[in-house]
Formats: C-alpha cells, structure tokens, sequence
C-alpha cells in the first residue's frame, strides 16, 4: 500500500475514535478474518447511512439493542446484495450470524461468515451505501490473529484481491501475475512495435538471442527497480522515451541497411532500462501484495517474458519466410516496415508531450 494511503487510513482511525458530532464522518469498518479454511468477519455501519436505506426514522432508533434485533433481517438483506466475496473466481454466499448495536459508536456491528474455503484467491468486493458518494469503508484482512493487509473502499475502488500465505495462495498469486505480464505485452504496441523494429533486420539465432536477452535482462533491472521504489522516474518522462526508442530503432535500421553495423543488442539493452519503468507503471497499478512482492515481480516479469517470446517466434517466422522466397522483397519490408516503426513512435512521442500533457494524464 502507498504511504499516502497508508496516512489516510492512520488519519481516520484517529478521528472515528474521536466523540460522535452531529454531522458524523461517512465511515464504515470491515474485518475479514481467515483461520485455515474458516472465513468470517465483522461489518460496523454508521446507524445514520443503515437507517437511510431502510426508511428508519429516527436512526437512534437502532441504537436500541432490541430494536436493531427486530430490523435484523433487513439490515441483513440490505447489505447481502453489497458485500460478496468470491473465492478464486467462485461467488460465496454470504451468512449473518449476529448484530450488535454500539451506541457509544452511533453505529451497529454485524458478524457473519462465509462457507468453509481454503482457496488461494480471494476478492471481496464492496459497495454499502452508493447513495453517499463520499462514503468510505475501511477494510482489514487478518490471517491467523494477524493483519495482513488494509484497504480503503471508495468511490474508486470497488473491489480488492487478497492472496493467502499458503501454498494455494502462492500458486494463485503466480498465476495471476503471470496472466498480467502477458496481458500488458499483448495489449501495449509501443511494446511490441520496438520488439519488431529489433528483429525487422533478421540475423543469426545467436545475434537475435543476445538481442532478446539485452532486452530482457536491462528491463527486469528497471521493473525491479521501479517496483521496489528504489528509483521511479515519472511516467510523464518515461512514456514519451518509450515512444523514442521506437523512432531511434527504426532509424537504426535504416542507418544499418548502408553500413552494416549490427548495435541492436546495445540498443536492446539502453532502451530496455526504459520499457521496464513502463512495465513497472502498469505492476504497481496491479496493487502489488507486499509480504509477496518477490513472487509477484517475477511472475509478472515471467509474463513478459513469455509474450515476448512468442511475438519473437512469429515475427522471426514470417521474416524468415519472406526472405527465403525474395531477397529484395525482405529489404523492402525492411525499409517500409522501419518507417511505419518510427512514424508509429514520433505519433506517440507527440501524443504523449503534448496532448497528454495538456489532460494532464499519461498512458
């Protein structure tokens, strides 16, 4: 979790703990608890937000134990439509198992539980009270008596994934990370276009391994890196870099064509260092779990890997092709296919100086 996030949560703790004024803070408070495969938890709801969405009026009303019993079954249905938990992939039905009204906290607590689970994965996904947009829950995940992770629902999250300390917990985490690295190659042309720019000149197994490994071994250094927050360059710098070292490969190739200097593994190594501060903006947007941080940059990086081989594999397939029916067609598609390479990176670079600059967004 960022230290901003970090010192909001600290923040609001501070001031729930704090009396009850007459214009009370839009909070709520959900502990989820695992022991082995046992999974339950306990929900606090601010009796105002609770008694607005059953029609109570007044909402001290519930403060009165016997009457939050008689509403029981309500506040139960109400709140079982916005609080699911899913367990590697599979819904879980929700069970209330007890309230409790907390007057000195002007708020009710409900206990409930979840059918016995040992799965890896788990998300649980909230949204208690949507006619509030500044609503806030804060959620806390405790493994075996201890916390293992805090999260703060919102406006823009809806939804968090928690993966066990477990051997299945582990193996999700892989896959999930996994997926991710080849999801965001396939998906990130700037990527792929430098990839193809690399390999648009063709070359011994050799010569294309060296590049491939260059190219793997200087982003994994910059991911790792960026991951950790040893050193993070802004993405406002790196995205439009990332477009240069599109246009600086296609122009190496067509400067290679006439005096047959082969530096694409330097090229692959430099302008690696910067695909990896890219690859590292899209793992940490991933929410990365931190007592599994090893697992998670690896997995991630061992996705990329994977979809890079395979664009590596293919391109090389169809370039060997070429070549091997027309020597002057395979030049051809050097040339043509090096100047989309840099029209594609010089759009980019401009998009990303001055277009995303004035949304004041980067890709």
């Amino acid at each position: 979790m960022s230290g901003l996030r970090s010192c909001l949560l600290t923040l609001f703790a501070l001031v729930a703990a704090l009396p009850v004024s007459a214009h009370p803070a839009p909070f709520s408070y959900l502990d989820l608890n695992l022991s082995g495969s046992v999974v339950e938890g306990r929900l606090v709801a601010h009796v105002i937000d609770v008694a607005h969405d059953l029609g109570v009026d007044p909402p001290e009303k519930l403060l009165d134990s016997a009457e939050a019993r008689r509403e029981a079954r309500r506040i139960f249905d109400l709140l079982a439509r916005r609080l699911a938990l899913a367990a590697d992939g599979a819904p879980l039905p929700i069970e209330w198992t007890a309230i409790e009204a907390l007057p000195d906290r002007q708020a009710v607590r409900l206990a409930f539980r979840f059918p016995p689970s040992t799965a890896g994965a788990l998300t649980l996904s909230c949204d208690l009270f949507p006619y509030d947009p500044n609503h806030t829950t804060f959620l806390n995940i405790y493994e075996n008596g201890s916390l293992q992770y805090q999260g703060v629902y919102d406006r823009g999250h809806r939804s968090y994934e928690y993966f066990r300390g477990t051997r299945q917990g582990r193996l999700a985490l892989v896959g999930r990370f996994v997926q991710a690295g080849v999801h965001h190659i396939a998906i990130g042309p700037d990527h792929i276009l430098f990839l193809i720019g690399l390999l648009l000149l063709g070359g011994s197994l050799l010569q294309l391994a060296k590049i491939v490994t260059a190219f793997t071994l200087a982003h994994s250094v910059t991911l790792s890196l960026a991951a950790l927050n040893v050193f993070a360059p802004p993405a406002r710098v790196i995205e439009p870099a990332i477009a240069l070292s599109i246009i600086y490969v296609g122009a190496d190739n067509l400067l290679m064509t006439k005096d047959g200097r082969d530096v694409r593994a330097w090229i692959a190594f430099g302008f690696g260092l910067v695909h990896g501060f890219g690859f590292a903006n899209v793992l940490r947007a991933l929410d990365l779990p931190r007592r599994a941080l090893g697992w998670s940059l690896v997995s991630f990086n061992l996705g990329v890997e994977i979809g890079q081989l395979v664009i590596v594999v293919l391109v090389s397939w169809i370039l060997v092709a070429i070549r091997s029916r027309s020597r002057t067609l395979a030049q051809r598609v050097v040339v043509f296919g090096s100047m989309l390479v840099m029209t594609a990176g010089a759009y980019w670079f401009v998009e990303r100086v001055f277009f995303s600059a004035l949304s004041g967004t980067s890709r």
